[in-house]
């Protein structure tokens, strides 16, 4: 039914940048009502809120360690949510998950593998 998919991961040298990006499908509301967020699960860490933008109006928030280097976004009419990396740091390297809040709850997309690494 509901379906978010995640894309854009891979391996990327320290410094590089990478776009990921969440299509969603299968919403009872339109894409519009949702609140979108990215999330990340590093190796033995629990999970980490990384940016959430609002459905209105569209406010973005980031996490600490990725203020000034990532950039949320999204795009109603494609059902489509961004994730702007630029100057990736090791640290990043994560599971990166895309997660819907909506009128009737929450989902979650199944990852995409980020790895930064010389």
């Amino acid at each position: 039914q509901v379906q978010l998919v995640e894309s854009g991961g891979g391996l990327v040298q320290p410094g590089g940048s990478l776009r990921l990006s969440c299509t969603a499908s299968g919403f009872v509301y339109s894409f519009s009502r949702y609140s979108m967020s990215w999330y990340r699960r590093a190796p033995g860490k629990g999970r980490e809120l990384v940016a959430v933008i609002l459905r209105s109006p569209d406010g973005a928030n980031y996490a600490d360690p990725v203020k000034g280097r990532f950039s949320i976004s999204r795009d109603n009419a494609k059902n489509v949510t961004e994730l702007q990396m630029n100057n990736l740091k090791p640290e990043d390297t994560a599971v990166y998950y895309c997660m819907a809040n909506g009128p009737r709850g929450v989902y979650w997309g199944q990852g995409t593998q980020v790895t930064v690494s010389s």
